[in-house]
C-alpha cells in the first residue's frame, strides 16, 4: 500500500523527535550527575582561589586572615569586611560551609556554617588521618599540593558532601569547605519524567503541526503530479498555477515550459506525419496511375499493331495483288494508323491538361457562336447519323474562359452523343443561365440507352468504357471524357453526366461574369 508524502513526512518526524527524546534521556542518566558533580567541583575550587587570595593579600600587608572577621569567629556583628562578604556570597550562591583555622592556636578564626565543632573535628582527622564511623564511602576526586576535594556519604543524614580541606598558602592557615550534594539520582527521574510528558506533548503538537503543515509542500507536489500524468495522456492544456519562487514553483514552471513545448513538437510532428502521408499516398496513387496508364495504353495500340503488322505482312507476301485488294489492304493500315495516331495526341492532350503544361487563355466569347459553329463543321457527320440537333439556346451568350478548350468540351460531347445514338435519334443542345452565381449550364443530350448507374461514376476514368466492342467500332479509345474532366477543374467549374428520359444527358458550367 502506497503512503502519501505528508505521511511519510509526519513519520519521519514523529522518529526524528522520538530519537531527540531517547538521546535527552541518556544523556541525562550517563552524564547529568557527572556534569552536576563536575560544577560544583569547578566552584569549590573556585572559592578556594578567591579565600587563598585573601590571605595572601593580608599576609603581604603585614597582618593575617584573622583581620577580616570579628573577634568571635561570627556574622552577626554587622561588620561587612571583604572577607565576610566573601564567605556569605559563598554561601548563598554555593551553599558552601567554610571554616577557616589558625594553625598555630588551632582556633577557628571564622565558621559560615552551624556545626563549627562538628567540622573542625573532621579536618583535624582529615589532617591526622583518622576515620569518622559517621562517614562512608569518601571518593577522591582531585588532590592537590595544598587542598583535596573529595565526596563522602554521611550516614547519619543519608546523604553526600563534597568536602574540600587542606591549607592555604600561607601553610599556617587550615580551612574545610563543605557543600551538601542534592539527590542527583532522583533529580534525574524528575528530569527524564518531566522530559517525558512534555516529549509527548510536543511530539502530539509537532505531528498535528506537520501534518498541517506538509500540505503546503505536497498539495503542488500532488498538482505537478497530475499535470505530468495529464502530459503522459498528450494532454498539454493542464498549467501549473502556484506562485511559489522555492525549487516546487522553479519545476512548475519548467513544467509548463516543457508542456508548451511538448504541444509544439508533437503538432510539428503530426503535420509532417500528415505531410509526408499524403505525399505517400500521392506517389502510391502516381504509380498505380503509371502502371494503368501503361497496361491501358498496351492495350489500346495492340489490337491496330495487330492489325497494321497483319496487313503490312500479307502485302510484303503478295496476298494483294490486285489492286483492289491493295487499297483494301493499305486503307486498313492507314485507318488504323490513324486511330493509333488520334490516340497518341489525345494522351499528350490529357498528359498536359493533368500536370499543368498548357495555360488557359481566359477571354470573354459567345458561347452560343462556338455552338453552331461546331455543327456546322460535323455536318456530314450528323447527316451520316440520320440525327436531329435540336437547340435550346439564346442567340448570343457571352461566357469567360479557354475558347479552343470549351470548342473541344463540346466536341467531345457531341462525338459521344452521336456514337450513342439511338431511337429517335435526336440531339439537343441546351444553354441555361444564368443563375445567382453568375453560371450558364451547357448541356448535350442525346436519346439511345441509359447508362448503368455503377458506370456513371466512372465514365471520367483514362480508358474506360461501357460498351468495348462498341467503342472499338467507332474508333473511341476512352480518353475524351478525361480530357473533358480536366480541362472543367482546370477552369473550376462543374460537370458530370446523368440519366434523362430516353437517353443521357452530359453538362457542364461557365461563368458569365468575369471575377
Amino acid at each position: 500500500m502506497k503512503r502519501s508524502l505528508r505521511v511519510r513526512v509526519t513519520l519521519l518526524f514523529v522518529g526524528l523527535t522520538a530519537l531527540i527524546l531517547i538521546g535527552i534521556w541518556a544523556a541525562n542518566n550517563l552524564l547529568l550527575e557527572r556534569f552536576y558533580v563536575d560544577s560544583k567541583v569547578t566552584a569549590m575550587r573556585q572559592a578556594y582561589r578567591q579565600i587563598d587570595a585573601l590571605v595572601m593579600k593580608r599576609e603581604a600587608e603585614g597582618g593575617s586572615i584573622r583581620d577580616e572577621f570579628p573577634a568571635n569567629g561570627s556574622f552577626d556583628s554587622g561588620e561587612q569586611t571583604e572577607g565576610v562578604q566573601l564567605l556569605r556570597r559563598l554561601g548563598d550562591q554555593n551553599n558552601i560551609m567554610t571554616i577557616i583555622i589558625d594553625g598555630v592556636s588551632d582556633y577557628p578564626i571564622v565558621s559560615s556554617g552551624r556545626d563549627a565543632v562538628f567540622m573542625m573535628d573532621r579536618v583535624r582527622q582529615y589532617i591526622l588521618g583518622f576515620a569518622d564511623p559517621g562517614y562512608e564511602n569518601n571518593e577522591m576526586i582531585l588532590e592537590t599540593e595544598n587542598y583535596t576535594i573529595q565526596k563522602s556519604f554521611y550516614n547519619r543524614s543519608n546523604s553526600y558532601y563534597l568536602e574540600c580541606w587542606g591549607f592555604f598558602s600561607d601553610n599556617q592557615t587550615i580551612f574545610i569547605m563543605s557543600m551538601p550534594l542534592e539527590s542527583i539520582a532522583e533529580s534525574v527521574e524528575l528530569s527524564n519524567r518531566f522530559l517525558g510528558y512534555v516529549g509527548l506533548a510536543a511530539m502530539a503538537v509537532g505531528c498535528a503541526a506537520m501534518y498541517l503543515l506538509t500540505r503546503r509542500v505536497t498539495s503542488p507536489i500532488l498538482q505537478l503530479a497530475d499535470i505530468s500524468e495529464r502530459m503522459s495522456r498528450l494532454d498539454f492544456d493542464a498549467k501549473y498555477t502556484g506562485d511559489e519562487q522555492d525549487e516546487i514553483g522553479v519545476l512548475g514552471s519548467s513544467m509548463n515550459a516543457l508542456s508548451d513545448k511538448l504541444r509544439e513538437t508533437i503538432g510539428e510532428l503530426k503535420t509532417a506525419n500528415l505531410t509526408l502521408q499524403k505525399d505517400i499516398e500521392e506517389k502510391i496513387q502516381i504509380d498505380e496511375m503509371r502502371r494503368e496508364f501503361i497496361a491501358n495504353v498496351s492495350h489500346e495500340l495492340k489490337t491496330p499493331i495487330a492489325l497494321i503488322q497483319g496487313y503490312a505482312e500479307g502485302l510484303c507476301e503478295g496476298m494483294a495483288e490486285d489492286p483492289e485488294s491493295r487499297d483494301y489492304y493499305c486503307g486498313v493500315i492507314a485507318d488504323e494508323a490513324g486511330k493509333m495516331n488520334q490516340m497518341v495526341r489525345r494522351l499528350l492532350t490529357l498528359t498536359a491538361l493533368e500536370f499543368g503544361g498548357e495555360e488557359l487563355n481566359i477571354e470573354r466569347f459567345d458561347i452560343a457562336e462556338v455552338i453552331r459553329g461546331i455543327l456546322s463543321s460535323a455536318g456530314i457527320l450528323i447527316q451520316q447519323k440520320n440525327a436531329q440537333v435540336r437547340l435550346e439556346m439564346p442567340p448570343s451568350v457571352f461566357v469567360w474562359a479557354d475558347e479552343f478548350k470549351i470548342e473541344e468540351v463540346l466536341t467531345n460531347y457531341l462525338s459521344n452523343a452521336l456514337n450513342h445514338l439511338d431511337g429517335s435519334r435526336v440531339i439537343q443542345i441546351i444553354v441555361e443561365g444564368p443563375d445567382d452565381r453568375n453560371r450558364i449550364r451547357v448541356a448535350v443530350r442525346n436519346t439511345g440507352e441509359p447508362i448503368p448507374e455503377e458506370a456513371l461514376p466512372n465514365l471520367w476514368t483514362k480508358f474506360y468504357k461501357v460498351d468495348k466492342a462498341r467503342t472499338r467500332e467507332y474508333g473511341g479509345s476512352g480518353i475524351g471524357l478525361s480530357i473533358v474532366k480536366a480541362i472543367m477543374e482546370s477552369h473550376h467549374q462543374e460537370y458530370g453526366v446523368r440519366n434523362v428520359e430516353d437517353g443521357v444527358e452530359f453538362w457542364f458550367t461557365l461563368d458569365t461574369d468575369h471575377t
